[in-house]
């Protein structure tokens, strides 16, 4: 991956997974899956393995030998780590400066801001719909499972379970999800787990301390997100290759239960944009209208300026 149009493409395309995953109700898998790079992200990280990566750190330290930088380019390419890490640098720049933009319109125009997520997710159906196959009962069984579990996850409400090392490990092995499991929101399920406000509030108090210079502050958040991404790494290891190993023998199967997940996720920004808006006008139902349509002329736009791409 050496084409500068590409690289770009890949790091916009992880900011663009980092900015939905900091949403409740939105999926940083799905931005993946309807950019075109869900099946690649899945066996890239499918490919990571302890094996592999002590291999690789070997040939880095040893790199002074020709054969051993051979090796770790070799080793690199397999795990296909320069996209991992071009994307992962995306998601990572969205955390740190599209989440607080994200934030404050959620909290300030929530109606318009999940209109707009709503139409996003209705595009990535439309981009996406030659997937769904409900050619047999057993299509139609499928999808219903995925839009079942889908819409009842985007219903829950959280409760009050604390946020404990176990909590916050089980939530980052559930909640990173989103990132291999389109449809479902990680920030969602930590919203449902009572970990959103934890985890934000951890890095808001990081950040705090960085600006701070002071390492005292930084232990308590520290620790939360170190316990929360252990989990996050366990789970997207193991759920990426339950995800590679479907998308290889059961691919039909596995694309329609993942786009009727998408469908049924639209219950999530539905909810909220009906829970922001007390009082309907014309004037409000056609600004919340207007939102939806840009958020999928957005998906639309991008689907079409990326076709050409192959990944």
């Amino acid at each position: 991956m050496t084409d500068a149009r590409e690289l770009l493409t890949v790091y916009l395309k992880g900011f663009a997974m980092g900015a939905a995953d900091a949403v409740p109700g939105v999926s940083g898998g799905t931005i993946a899956l309807i950019t075109g790079i869900y099946d690649r992200l899945v066996g890239a990280i499918a490919a990571l393995d302890v094996a592999g990566a002590r291999g690789l750190l070997r040939d880095v330290v040893g790199s002074r030998d020709p054969a051993a930088r051979r090796s770790a380019i070799r080793r690199a390419s397999v795990m296909d780590l320069p996209f991992l890490i071009v994307l992962g640098v995306g998601v990572v720049t969205a955390a740190l400066t599209a989440a607080n933009v994200i934030e404050w319109a959620v909290g300030a125009h929530a109606g318009p801001t999940y209109a707009f997520f709503f139409g996003l997710i209705v595009a990535s159906v439309i981009v996406l719909r030659g997937e769904l196959v409900l050619t047999s009962p057993a299509g139609w069984a499928v999808a219903l499972v995925g839009f079942g579990l889908a819409y009842l996850v985007s219903g829950l409400s959280g409760g009050a379970i604390g946020s404990g090392p176990v909590v916050l490990f089980l939530s980052g092995v559930i909640g990173i999800s989103a990132m291999v499991l389109p449809g479902i929101s990680g920030s969602l399920i930590l919203l449902t787990l009572g970990q959103y406000e934890t985890i934000v509030g951890a890095v808001d108090a990081l950040t705090a301390a960085a600006f701070a210079l002071d390492p005292g502050l930084a232990v308590a958040p520290l620790t939360t997100l170190l316990v929360f991404a252990t989990g996050a790494l366990v789970g997207i290891l193991s759920f990426a290759r339950i995800v590679a190993w479907a998308l290889t023998h059961h691919r039909v199967q596995t694309m329609t239960f993942l786009v009727a997940l998408m469908v049924g996720a639209l219950r999530a920004p539905g909810d909220r944009v009906l829970a922001a808006t007390p009082e309907w006008t014309p004037v409000v139902a056609g600004g919340l209208v207007g939102w939806a349509v840009l958020g999928a002329v957005a998906v639309l736009g991008l689907d079409a300026m990326t076709d050409e791409i192959t990944y």
